[in-house]
């Protein structure tokens, strides 16, 4: 599965930060850091309009 995708499912609230970084097989400092990379790249209305399945 895309990191982006399972990122944006967590700042959409459908899964928890513990299953994020279960899904992506890190430790929750690691994920802390690319989901601020993740806000960082992008607006945050990229985020809420785009759809999570692709």
């Amino acid at each position: 599965m895309d990191k982006r995708k399972v990122i944006t499912a967590y700042q959409r609230g459908f899964i928890t930060i513990q299953e994020c970084s279960q899904i992506l097989g890190i430790e929750n400092v690691h994920l802390s850091r690319l989901i601020q990379e993740a806000v960082n790249n992008c607006d945050t209305e990229d985020i809420v309009n785009q759809p999570i399945n692709g």
